[in-house]
């Protein structure tokens, strides 16, 4: 299975967020998954492919050229895709994918794990959609998304088709 995990470039304030990216790493490595990832070899980013080269497992980035061209990249990585637009690599990350894990992140995690929600809800894939809640993280999120559903704004069947998992075994369940 081909997993794509958004997440943060920056490491967050939290120990427990890079705890998160190494086990996820880890894990996605360990059960014979190939990781597809932003592409990038800094913040929490960068712990998540390590973790999953540590394992021996298959990393792929998808990474727009001016992010190569700054130097941001993870050299170490089984293969980097290069695009011209974040645009062009949300639609190259979604297309390699069998499943979606958002760990923590900024504005840029919350616009890849969404988009991927909304397909779902359109009936566009039937790809699990992933919020793994490390120390809370998502809770505010979900509860979000439940406020939407009791507003009127998305159905019972749209929010059901997000998962909220804090730990392996929990991705193991759904995976």
């Amino acid at each position: 299975m081909k997993i794509a995990v958004y997440l943060g470039s920056s490491f967050g304030n939290d120990p427990a967020y890079k705890e998160a990216a190494e086990e996820v790493g880890r894990w996605i490595a360990k059960n014979g998954h190939t990781l597809i990832y932003g592409g990038s070899g800094v913040g929490l980013m960068g712990v998540l492919a390590d973790a999953a080269l540590s394992e021996g497992g298959e990393v792929i980035g998808v990474e727009p050229q001016f992010f190569l061209d700054a130097g941001l990249v993870h050299d170490g990585i089984t293969q980097t895709i290069a695009t011209e637009t974040m645009a062009e690599r949300k639609v190259i990350m979604m297309d390699l994918a069998d499943a979606y894990i958002a760990l923590p992140g900024g504005s840029g995690t919350l616009d890849e794990i969404s988009e991927v929600i909304v397909l779902a809800a359109l009936g566009k894939h039937s790809k699990p959609c992933i919020l793994y809640n490390k120390a809370g993280f998502y809770e505010p999120l979900m509860a979000l998304y439940c406020k939407m559903r009791d507003a009127g704004f998305m159905t019972d069947e749209a929010v059901n088709l997000i998962r909220m998992v804090s730990t392996p075994e929990e991705l193991e369940n759904i995976l």
